[in-house]
């Protein structure tokens, strides 16, 4: 590890230039700028930009809306993603170098509603039930 890598996390630059970049991203994305079917007819909500250390790389969490299958939609953000960086350029002038993007799906929906529906099953509301009946 560099003496520039933190183990606690992103620094607050890497934080501020992966806000930016995802502004920048979702920009392009809703001018519809990118020609490819699959992209044109899909929602995609980018949720979180991560930034490497040396901000020349650019990690895109990005989910589909509606009943659209996730991994195609990330291969063709992969496939046009040069074509994004081109676009995104424009927006983020002031940076040194252009990130180039790499795309992943973002599972933490997913996450939050496995969670929900486990704090609402009958065994949980049983036991926290008993608990409250224990404090009485």
């Amino acid at each position: 590890m560099s003496r520039f890598e933190s183990a606690k996390g992103p620094s607050q630059r890497q934080l501020r230039v992966g806000e930016q970049v995802r502004h920048a991203l979702v920009d392009v994305l809703q001018r519809g700028e990118i020609r490819d079917e699959l992209l044109e007819r899909t929602v995609i909500s980018v949720s979180e930009v991560r930034m490497s250390p040396d901000l020349k790389i650019a990690t895109a969490f990005v989910s589909p809306l509606g009943d659209v299958d996730g991994q195609a939609v990330v291969k063709a953000l992969a496939k046009n993603a040069r074509f994004i960086r081109g676009r995104t350029a424009r927006s983020l002038h002031q940076m040194k170098y252009m990130p180039e993007f790499r795309f992943r799906l973002d599972t933490s929906f997913d996450n939050f509603r496995k969670i929900d529906e486990l704090l609402h099953s009958p065994e949980v509301a049983r036991d926290l039930g008993h608990d409250d009946e224990g404090d009485a």
